[in-house]
């Protein structure tokens, strides 16, 4: 694999000397998210598929590092001998889908906002930088204070930033018990719910809200994880009805893998509110994390919708684009302070602007 590392090292000091940027990839499974691509005859792409395989595994350390290229469902594989797993469940968006392509999209799935978000499970990095160098941020352990803690930078960097080529992240066990309980209850009722289950010690480790065929109407339901006991407590407090085991796994995955109906819609928004935001408004909506993730699907006026989101302190990403001008950025605007961290960013680590320009933002 070091002669597959030289080779990728070489195209991209070649193409830094010939001012020609890359576009990073893996499986391709996640080209969707960011910025629209420039014209396939405009493109070269730095293909780190090639490069991968775990290359260290301390089950009782809860640590695994593995190359960028190496496939989420070998990884998950692994991790399950061993009865763990990648506690903020990334949509793996099919087989071809890759550790490096998870990490540098950031997304997490619907035991985020139990876990935490992807970037606090990444522990160490290995990144190719537009000199050819492999740079080493953080490192394999747990508990890591030496320096500043880059390796959490490139979570959801869309690859701007540098090629990465390993990381190392931290796993937790599974639970030992799940159950999943299904609520009828309209919108609003369904947000007042969740915001009132926040300062309870109850086991949530999912919530979806999705609506029915008639006016308002519509299904919340609940996953609990724990120990036994601690489950079946919950469930006494939560109420509803108890959803089959089987029918509870197929529809967890299908929310983390985004295969469920509701994201065929085509334009499709990501808002990112404050839990106690009360409903839009605006057309069906499908919400996750206990009402802080928020779907849309539809038309909707770009410039009044994150005007509207951006005064209730949250953000709106067009996800996916489904035919709206090229005009309408993929991310919500970055104010002027954050966008020129993001450019100072950029110039310390990609100077050349070999890697993935504009992928996150135009400006970049």
């Amino acid at each position: 694999m070091e002669f597959v590392l030289s080779e990728l090292s070489e195209q991209v000091v070649t193409a830094r000397a010939a001012k020609r940027p890359l576009m990073i990839r893996g499986g391709g499974t996640r080209l969707f998210y960011g910025e629209p691509l420039p014209p396939d005859d405009a493109l070269s792409w730095l293909d780190l598929s090639v490069y991968q395989g775990v290359v260290g595994y301390e089950p009782a350390e809860l640590v695994l590092t593995a190359r960028a290229g190496t496939p989420l469902a070998e990884i998950e594989a692994v991790l399950a001998e061993h009865g763990q797993m990648l506690a903020f469940e990334p949509p793996r968006f099919g087989a071809a889908g890759t550790l490096g392509g998870c990490i540098s999209t950031g997304l997490s799935g619907p035991r985020r906002m139990a876990a935490g978000p992807l970037a606090d499970f990444v522990l160490g990095a290995r990144v190719l930088g537009t000199d050819g160098n492999v740079l080493r941020f953080g490192g394999e352990v747990m508990k890591n204070v030496a320096g500043y803690d880059l390796s959490r930078l490139m979570a959801g960097s869309l690859g701007i930033l540098g090629a990465l080529v390993e990381i190392s992240i931290k796993v937790l066990p599974r639970p030992r018990c799940e159950a999943t309980r299904v609520l009828a209850l309209d919108e609003a009722a369904a947000l007042a719910h969740c915001l009132r289950w926040r300062a309870q010690p109850l086991p949530v480790s999912a919530t979806a809200w999705l609506p029915d065929d008639g006016a308002g109407a519509g299904r919340l339901l609940v996953r609990l994880s724990g120990n036994e006991s601690a489950v079946r407590q919950a469930q006494s407090v939560l109420g509803g009805e108890a959803l089959a085991d089987d029918q509870a796994e197929a529809f967890w995955l299908g929310l983390r893998d985004q295969t469920h109906a509701f994201f065929q819609q085509r334009p499709l928004w990501r808002l990112s509110l404050p839990p106690n935001t009360p409903a839009l408004g605006l057309g069906p909506s499908l919400h996750e994390w206990g009402g802080a993730r928020r779907w849309l699907g539809g038309p909707q006026d770009a410039a009044a919708l994150r005007a509207r989101v951006q005064a209730m302190g949250g953000s709106a990403c067009l996800y996916h684009r489904g035919g709206v001008s090229r005009d309408v950025t993929t991310f919500h605007p970055l104010s002027a302070g954050v966008l020129q961290i993001h450019r100072r960013l950029k110039q310390e680590f990609d100077p050349a602007t070999v890697f993935n320009p504009r992928r996150l933002a135009p400006e970049l």
